[in-house]
């Protein structure tokens, strides 16, 4: 004879806990209709009329027997999914790499501004001495103009509002007061900038920070000048950071290709990523300053073989000119190339990159 073990528990109103030999069950329901749910997965739904005999029973095998042909296309499938998510990846990676490569050859194209200085000298203070300044005016519009609203006189609300609107017209007084001392003091940097004094210059520099978008690509920008009609400018090369030494490509299926630059496709980047960051800090220094030339040199760390030390070394120095400057096309010149125009000294070899020169100091 056989042994069977069922026991059943109740957690709740209409919700079972069975338990037998072959696992457990969770069912749920009233009589006449129950829903069943075996730990093997199989599904049980039963209806019936109470005291009529008849009922309507449903189950569900837990089991999945799908065919080989059903398997294979789900995997199929899953290889197809995987295979176009690598050729996107690979595809942005290529983008990526384009851009950059692009993007180190024309930070040249952009420029700031220039400052019209003597336009900033000439601009009317924002109000006249003595009379009321904008701040102080519309602060004192929107007191005047404050009426009580049935709420504020309710809950007594009118006086505050009206002490604050009070408080508003004095720091009115005070914003107003420092938008007459910067216009006064913008004046006279831009007096002193057209006097061309040398420590206006530099100021100037401080104030308006014209490298700052250029950290990316190089650092420590030291400027200095004892002659009103230059400027020097140093920074430092990061290649190692912005050079990539191997470059990407897509395969013909698609696939992510990668090859290390040979040793004149690396310099030849090299070349124009240095060139292309001394053109655009000239360019910014005669954006900014009213001088006729700006002295750039570029400095990378090296070892010094006969000390075991790193030290800076300078591997390009140009003195440009205002006058040839603006003669150029700057979205379609080569910055290695537009070298020609200007006195520099640089000693690049094709298969080495930039060897030790002297800066240009005048």
């Amino acid at each position: 004879m056989a042994i069977r073990f069922r026991k059943s528990i109740k957690i709740a109103p209409g919700v079972r806990v069975n338990i037998g030999k072959r696992g457990a069950s969770v069912s749920v329901g009233r009589r006449g209709l129950r829903h069943s749910i075996h730990s093997s997965g199989r599904k049980t739904s039963s209806v019936g009329i109470p005291g009529t005999g008849l009922s309507y029973v449903k189950t569900t095998s837990g089991k999945s027997h799908k065919s080989d042909a059903y398997k294979k296309r789900n995997a199929l499938t899953s290889a197809d999914q995987r295979k176009m998510e690598e050729q996107e990846d690979a595809i942005l990676q290529v983008e990526l790499y384009e851009n950059h490569t692009e993007l180190i050859r024309s930070i040249h194209h952009e420029c700031d501004d220039p400052v019209d200085w003597h336009e900033v000298y000439n601009r009317q203070p924002p109000f006249q001495k003595g009379e009321e300044g904008p701040n102080e005016r519309a602060a004192k519009q929107k007191l005047a103009e404050y009426k009580p609203s049935l709420l504020d006189r309710l809950f007594s609300k009118s006086e505050r509002k009206r002490e604050q609107l009070q408080a508003a017209v004095l720091e009115g007084v005070e914003k107003d007061a420092e938008l007459w001392e910067d216009w006064q003091q913008t004046q006279l940097l831009a007096n002193r900038v057209l006097a061309k004094e040398v420590e206006a210059y530099l100021e100037v520099i401080d104030e308006f920070d014209p490298l700052e978008d250029l950290i990316e690509f190089g650092s420590g920008f030291e400027f200095g000048t004892d002659d009103p009609e230059v400027i020097h400018v140093s920074f430092d090369v990061h290649a190692e950071k912005m050079i990539p030494e191997k470059s990407l490509s897509l395969t013909k299926t698609g696939r992510l290709s990668e090859k290390a630059l040979t040793k004149t496709a690396y310099y030849d980047l090299y070349q124009d990523y240095v060139c292309s960051c001394a053109l655009r800090i000239a360019r910014d220094m005669f954006a900014l300053l009213p001088i006729t030339n700006v002295f750039v040199h570029a400095y990378e760390e090296r070892l010094n073989s006969a000390t075991g030390n790193q030290e800076k070394v300078a591997i390009l120095s140009v003195k440009y000119e205002r006058t040839l400057m603006y003669q150029l096309n700057f979205t379609n010149l080569d910055p290695s190339d537009a070298l020609v125009h200007f006195e520099h000294q640089m000693n690049f070899k094709k298969t080495k990159g930039f060897e030790k020169v002297n800066e240009i100091m005048s």
